[in-house]
C-alpha cells in the first residue's frame, strides 16, 4: 500500500476542488481518500507531497503514439504534401519492433507530461501493446480501418483480443477519417457496431478541404454522413472537429459525440482553430489530445491547454473564454469519459490510480494565487514531480521506471531513423 500525504488534493469532477486529504493506493487503484486516520496499516511507502499538488493525470484523448519516429522529420508542409508525400511513404517502413521502440520513446514523454493514458490510432497493435505493457502505461487503442487495409475483418479480431488482455489495455472501434474511407468500408464498420453496440471515432472535419470534398462526394458534412450511415448510433466522437457547422454541433451536442480538440497540430498544419467555448455552451462534451509527434511535434499536455484555452479568447474576442478551470477538467474528466475508461476519471476509492504531483515549488507556479490556472497558465512539464499509472510510479524526479534504461531506447530509435532515412 502507498501512502500520498501532506499536500493537496486537486479533484476536479463535478467542480474544482481542493482538500488537504491524504491519499492511500493498494494495488492499481485508490483505497482511501480523507483525512489521516489514528490507526494507521503498514505502508509499502510513503510520500510526503510536502505541500505540493496530488491530481488525476492528463488523459491524451488523441494521439498516433510511434509516430515519434516523424518527429521534426516533415515540417512546413500543407497538410495533404505532409501526409500523402511524407507521412504514408515513410510509415511504410514501420515493422513491428520500430513502432515497439518509437512508442516506447512517445510513453516516455508522455510521463514527463502528466499524461497517464492515451487513445491511440495506429498500426502494428500487437507490438505497439506489448510496449505499453512492458511500460505499464495505460491506453485505449481505435482501429484506423480504411480503404488501404488488406484485411478489414482484422479489425473484430482485434476488438476481441485487446479488449480481454488487461486491465491497462482497451480497444474502441473506429475509422481513419472519411476521406480515406469509401462507403463500402463504412458499412462494413456499421456491421461491426450494430453486432458489439459501442462507440465510433473517427478524424472528422480537421480541414476545410475535407469538408468541402465530403460535401462534393456525398452532399453534406463528415458528421452528417457518419450519422446518416449510422455510424454515430452508440455514441463515439470525432477527433479535430475544427469545420463545424451549427448543424455538426446540434448533432454532436443531441448525440452527446464527444469533440476531441488538438490545438497545437490545427496551428502548425494550418487547419484552423475549433470552436471550443461555442461546442461547450451548446452540450457537446469535450476532450484535448496532443495528436502524433509528427503534426505537433511535442508531446506536451501543458502546451496544449494552454492552446485550447487562450485560442478561445482570441477567437471569440473576449478574454473571458476558455476558461481555464474547464481546460482542466477537459484534459483530466473528459478525456478519461472520451476514453471510456470511467475508473480513471478522478481521484476517489474504487478508481485506478493513475495520478500526478505537481511541484509547487517552482517560480512558475507562485505566488499561490490560483493553482488551478497557474496549472493551465503557468505550468510546464517542469512541474510534473510524479506520475503514477495504475498504482505504479513510473516517473518521479526526472527518472523513468519503465523496465529499462531510457538511453538503450534512445540508441534503438536513433539507429532506426539511420536505416529509414537511407
Amino acid at each position: 500500500m502507498i501512502r500520498f500525504y501532506n499536500g493537496k488534493l486537486l479533484r476536479l469532477k463535478g467542480g474544482v476542488s481542493m482538500t488537504e486529504h491524504e491519499v492511500w493506493v493498494e494495488g492499481s487503484r485508490i483505497c482511501y481518500v480523507g483525512p489521516k486516520k489514528d490507526q494507521m496499516p503498514d505502508f509499502e511507502r510513503e510520500i510526503d507531497l510536502d505541500g505540493d499538488v496530488l491530481m488525476p493525470g492528463f488523459k491524451n484523448a488523441h494521439t498516433h503514439t510511434a509516430m515519434t519516429f516523424l518527429r521534426s522529420y516533415a515540417d512546413d508542409m500543407p497538410l495533404n504534401d505532409w501526409l500523402f508525400k511524407q507521412v504514408f511513404p515513410m510509415e511504410a517502413k514501420l515493422d513491428g519492433e520500430t513502432v515497439y521502440d518509437f512508442t516506447k520513446l512517445g510513453i516516455m514523454e508522455y510521463l514527463t507530461s502528466g499524461i497517464t493514458a492515451s487513445f491511440d490510432m495506429y498500426y502494428r497493435n500487437d507490438d505497439y501493446v506489448r510496449a505499453n505493457l512492458d511500460c505499464g502505461f495505460r491506453t485505449v487503442i481505435c482501429s484506423a480501418l480504411n480503404n488501404f487495409d488488406a484485411d478489414p475483418t482484422n479489425i473484430e479480431r482485434e476488438y476481441l483480443k485487446f479488449n480481454n488482455i488487461h486491465e491497462n489495455i482497451s480497444y474502441m472501434l473506429g475509422m481513419h477519417a472519411e476521406y480515406t474511407s469509401g462507403l463500402e468500408r463504412m458499412e462494413y464498420m456499421r456491421s461491426l457496431l450494430d453486432k458489439y453496440k459501442t462507440p465510433f471515432f473517427i478524424h472528422c472535419s480537421e480541414t476545410k478541404e475535407e469538408v468541402d470534398g465530403c460535401i462534393e462526394r456525398h452532399g453534406m458534412t463528415p458528421p452528417q454522413l457518419l450519422d446518416k450511415l449510422g455510424l454515430f448510433n452508440y455514441g463515439g466522437g470525432g477527433y479535430h472537429c475544427v469545420w463545424m457547422t451549427d448543424e455538426d454541433i446540434e448533432l454532436f451536442a443531441r448525440k452527446k459525440l464527444w469533440a476531441v480538440t488538438n490545438p497545437c497540430s490545427n496551428l502548425k498544419l494550418a487547419s484552423g482553430i475549433a470552436m471550443v467555448d461555442k461546442m461547450l455552451e451548446a452540450g457537446v462534451p469535450m476532450a484535448i489530445g496532443t495528436d502524433g509527434a509528427a503534426s505537433n511535434n511535442a508531446l506536451d499536455f501543458f502546451r496544449e491547454m494552454y492552446l485550447a484555452s487562450v485560442l478561445q479568447k482570441v477567437q471569440n474576442m473576449d478574454a473571458a473564454a476558455g476558461g481555464a478551470e474547464k481546460v482542466l477538467e477537459m484534459a483530466c474528466v473528459g478525456g478519461a469519459q472520451a476514453m471510456g475508461i470511467n475508473d480513471a476519471d478522478d481521484i476517489a476509492e474504487g478508481k485506478f490510480a493513475d495520478m500526478i504531483v505537481i511541484d509547487l515549488k517552482r517560480p512558475n507556479m507562485r505566488p499561490l494565487n490560483n493553482i488551478t490556472k497557474n496549472i493551465v497558465y503557468a505550468g510546464s512539464k517542469e512541474n510534473v514531480r510524479l506520475t503514477m499509472v495504475a498504482g505504479k510510479v513510473l516517473y518521479e524526479n526526472g527518472e523513468f521506471f519503465i523496465g529499462e534504461e531510457p538511453e538503450a531506447i534512445y540508441e534503438r530509435v536513433e539507429k532506426h531513423m539511420q536505416e529509414f532515412r537511407k
